[in-house]
């Protein structure tokens, strides 16, 4: 009779795990599975490594695109086909995944328990599962199957080889959608920077897969009698926000490049100029394709900034990619602007924004924040010594937003730092694609489980702080 009682506490600890912890673990363990199958010598030649299959499957898992191999050449086609799997998992949301591996594992799951995995879940962006989930992969299936085919018929005409054709464009209509950034080519879309088509396609599934689900899915229900005040708060105020984004990077881009001498830029002309201004400044929100070389050499610092300023917003909730997300952004703004009217609530389009929502872009963007400047502190000190290559802390900063982003814009750091700087940028890739909030719940949840039952019933008297 105790037999079963013993194998119930052998098994208890699984129970006990919240939606973050669970979440934690899963996208370890997908991203470890993942490392060993991408070193297997079915998938990768015999330059790839534990180490570099580690990085690669973590940047893969993260939809970042960060790469220390040639995904063109250092991985075969079961390897690449391995890695558009993982790109697919870690896009259209790993939580989404998590809480159906957690319904399968955990049983009886109590009231409790399910309203705080829909709340973690509206947290990440994924906003739920079962019938939403499957409206999420329909439409992306749709959306990346119709853009292989225009890259296929009209996009990658060049590519004689009609199998190298389909794939190159299911591979790279799959990475964009999902924002990552990978290609099969080592200087990305480079070579197709005069091509309209592909610029379009991959433009377009980038934004689509950064306006989330919700944006997505309102347009969708609205399609028949368009009406822009008929959308909800949020699809207007994504929709608005990645559009000023969009253009203000556009220009912003534009002007920077103009008037610094050397930029690669001036070398093209205005037509070809403005597409790629355009293309990077999309690509910046957290996509990281590249229609021109990333490098400082043809990059002027202020442009840099910029970039750096796009990529640390990113997309927007419930979107395939990262960053502190654009609605986070209006929200501070809309809290700048009630401060400087000595309003006491914050208002967004005659609509007011709980404390709760403004609370919460003010961790984000804090914890953010600072977690990117840890890791410049760290691969800067890890840089200072050794015989490896020495870089400026602009390139170090551009690469840790970069990576935390989930973006994958290198400008040649990432390929030369060493393991330790490299396991840097793994750790942040991870966090950044999880969320600093999320991790942070699920290390508090693991350290003060018997004290955040009681933590909201506690008062506490109230006293004003000058700042």
């Amino acid at each position: 009779m105790s037999f079963p009682k013993t194998v119930n506490l052998k098994l208890a600890w699984y129970r006990r795990l919240t939606v973050p912890q669970f979440t934690l673990l899963t996208g370890l363990l997908v991203i470890f599975v993942g490392t060993f199958i991408l070193a297997s010598p079915l998938c990768s030649s015999k330059e790839v490594g534990i180490w570099q299959s580690f990085f690669t499957a973590t940047s893969a898992v993260t939809v970042t695109g960060l790469t220390i191999i040639d995904v063109g050449s250092d991985l075969t086609i079961y390897g690449q086909i391995l890695l558009a799997i993982m790109l697919l998992v870690g896009g259209l949301g790993l939580m989404a995944i998590t809480t159906f591996l957690q319904g399968f594992v955990v049983s009886g799951t109590e009231l409790r328990c399910r309203l705080d995995r829909g709340k973690t879940l509206d947290e990440f962006g994924v906003g739920g599962v079962g019938r939403t989930f499957r409206g999420i992969a329909i439409t992306a299936a749709v959306l990346i199957v119709v853009g292989a085919c225009v890259l296929f018929y009209f996009g990658f005409s060049d590519i004689p080889n009609l199998g190298d054709r389909l794939w190159a464009s299911l591979f790279h209509s799959i990475s964009a959608y999902n924002n990552a950034g990978f290609g099969i080519w080592t200087n990305s879309m480079q070579d197709y920077r005069n091509n309209g088509v592909v610029n379009f396609v991959i433009i377009l599934l980038v934004i689509l897969g950064g306006l989330g689900w919700r944006v997505t899915s309102d347009l969708w229900i609205n399609r028949k009698n368009f009406n822009f005040r008929r959308l909800s708060l949020h699809s207007r105020l994504v929709l608005r926000t990645s559009f000023f984004l969009i253009v203000l990077g556009t220009l912003g881009l534009l002007l920077t490049e103009s008037i610094s001498q050397g930029s690669f830029l001036l070398s093209l002309s205005w037509h070809e100029r403005f597409l790629t201004a355009f293309f990077e400044s999309v690509s910046a929100r957290t996509a990281g394709f590249t229609s021109m070389p990333m490098s400082i050499e043809y990059i002027s610092d202020s442009g840099l900034l910029l970039l750096m300023t796009l990529m640390f917003i990113g997309a927007s909730p419930g979107g395939t990619g990262g960053g502190i997300k654009t609605t986070t952004v209006a929200a501070l703004m809309a809290a700048t602007r009630s401060t400087l009217r000595g309003q006491e609530t914050v208002v967004i389009r005659h609509r007011k924004i709980s404390d709760k929502v403004v609370l919460k872009a003010v961790g984000i963007t804090v914890g953010s924040l600072l977690f990117v400047l840890l890791m410049a502190l760290f691969i800067t000190m890890i840089n200072s010594f050794g015989e490896q290559d020495h870089f400026s802390f602009l390139e170090i900063l551009f690469t840790c937003v970069s990576a935390f982003a989930t973006v994958g814009f290198d400008i040649g750091v990432t390929e030369h730092l060493n393991a330790l700087g490299q396991l840097v940028l793994v750790i942040g890739m991870f966090v950044g694609r999880l969320g600093i909030l999320l991790l942070l719940s699920a290390i508090w949840q693991a350290l003060n489980r018997d004290r955040i039952q009681y933590q909201n019933r506690i008062g506490y008297p109230r006293e004003d702080l000058y700042v």
